[in-house]
C-alpha cells in the first residue's frame, strides 16, 4: 500500500513538473513573439519618423515665384530624392543644382503639373522612361550631367520647348522619335560627342535655335535646310571641311557661327543670306588669304576691338571673300581660254 501511494506521489510530481515547463516554455515564445512585433513596430515608427522629418526639410525648399510653385535645392548632397518627395507632387517647377543627384527617380510620372525640370549640374546618368508621361513638361534642363543614353519615351513629352543637354560629354545619338516634339524650338547638344547632326533634329519643324559646337561634327546635312524655321546656329569648335550649298536655303538664319573648324571654302550661294548679320569664320583654315580694307582710327576701348574682332571674319569678310573667289575663278578661266589653241591659226 506506501509503495502505491510513492508510484502515484512520482507520477503527479513528474506531470506538474511538466505542465509548469510547458507553462513556462510558451510564456518565453509569448514574449520573444512580443518583442519582436515591438521592434519591427519600432522601426517603422522610426522609419515613419525620418520620412516625416525629409519631407519637412523639403518643404522648405519650397518657393513661388510668379504664381509658380517650384522646389530649389542648391549646394546640398542629394544623391538620391526620397520616395516621400511625391507628396509634393503639386510642384510645377524642379530646380536642384549642384546636389550630386545621380539619377531622375522614376517616381517622376506622379509630378503631371511639373512645366520646368531643370537638373543642370549634377551627376545624373539616365533619364528614365517615365519621364515621357509629363505632358505638360515645357523644358528639361540636363546640361553639365553626365547623361549618355536618351529614351525615345521622351518624344512623350508633347508641350517640350526647350531640352538643354550640354556638357554630357558621352552623348553621341538621339533617338529618331524625338522629331514629333513638334513645340521644340530650342535645343542645346554643345559638347557632347555627336558626329552628325541627328535625323531627328534636321525634322524638328518648330526649332528657331540649335547649339551643336563643341562636338565632333565633319559634314552638315544636305537637307539641313528643312529646318525652316531656324535663326540661330552654333557650330564652332567642330571638324566641318565644307558647308553645303543648300545652307544658304535658310531663309530665317540670321546667326551662324563657325569658327574654329577646318572650312577650306565659302559656298557662293551664301551671298544670298541677305537676313544673315553675324556670321563667324576665325580659324578656319580657307584658301584665299582676304583682308578688310582699313577703316578709319576708332578709339581704343575694349568693346571696339571685340567688335572689330568678329567682324573680321564676320559678314563682311564673307562677302569679300565670296567676291575674291568669284574674281579668281573668272581669272583662271581667262587664263585657261586665252592658252587654248585656235583652230583657224596656222599649222
Amino acid at each position: 500500500m506506501v509503495g502505491f501511494v510513492a508510484c502515484g506521489s512520482v507520477s503527479s510530481i513528474k506531470a506538474l513538473w511538466e505542465t509548469r515547463i510547458k507553462k513556462i516554455t510558451k510564456e518565453k515564445e509569448e514574449q520573444r513573439s512580443r518583442t519582436a512585433r515591438g521592434e519591427a513596430t519600432g522601426r517603422l515608427g522610426v522609419g515613419v519618423w525620418e520620412d516625416r522629418a525629409v519631407l519637412a526639410r523639403l518643404k522648405q525648399k519650397l518657393q513661388t515665384e510668379d504664381g509658380r510653385l517650384i522646389l530649389r535645392i542648391e549646394h546640398e548632397d542629394w544623391k538620391v530624392l526620397p520616395g516621400c518627395l511625391v507628396q509634393l507632387s503639386q510642384v510645377q517647377e524642379w530646380q536642384i543644382h549642384r546636389t550630386g543627384l545621380q539619377k531622375i527617380p522614376h517616381f517622376i510620372s506622379s509630378f503631371q503639373n511639373l512645366l520646368v525640370l531643370d537638373l543642370s549640374r549634377n551627376g545624373v546618368t539616365e533619364i528614365p522612361p517615365q519621364i515621357g508621361s509629363l505632358t505638360r513638361l515645357r523644358e528639361l534642363l540636363l546640361s553639365y550631367n553626365r547623361v549618355h543614353f536618351v529614351p525615345e519615351e521622351l518624344s512623350g513629352c508633347e508641350s517640350l520647348e526647350r531640352l538643354e543637354l550640354a556638357m554630357n560629354r558621352d552623348l553621341n545619338q538621339l533617338p529618331d522619335q524625338l522629331m514629333h516634339l513638334k513645340n521644340l524650338h530650342h535645343l542645346d547638344l554643345s559638347m557632347n560627342d555627336f558626329t552628325c547632326v541627328p535625323d531627328c533634329v534636321v525634322a524638328l519643324s518648330a526649332l528657331e535655335w540649335l547649339d551643336m559646337g563643341g562636338n565632333q561634327l565633319e559634314h552638315l546635312p544636305e537637307d539641313i535646310h528643312r529646318m525652316e524655321k531656324l535663326h540661330t546656329l552654333w557650330l564652332q569648335r567642330n571638324r566641318l571641311e565644307r558647308l553645303p550649298d543648300s545652307i544658304s536655303r535658310m531663309t530665317r538664319l540670321d546667326t551662324l557661327v563657325l569658327s574654329s573648324n577646318h572650312l577650306r571654302d565659302i559656298p557662293p550661294l551664301m551671298e544670298d543670306m541677305s537676313n544673315l548679320r553675324f556670321v563667324n569664320f576665325r580659324d578656319n583654315p580657307l584658301t584665299l588669304d582676304v583682308m578688310l580694307p582699313c577703316r578709319g582710327a576708332k578709339p581704343e576701348d575694349e568693346e571696339g576691338d571685340v567688335e572689330d574682332d568678329r567682324e573680321m571674319f564676320g559678314r563682311e569678310f564673307m562677302l569679300m571673300y565670296i567676291q575674291e573667289s568669284r574674281k579668281r575663278a573668272y581669272a583662271v578661266l581667262n587664263m585657261h581660254c586665252v592658252n587654248q589653241p585656235n583652230d583657224d591659226s596656222p599649222q
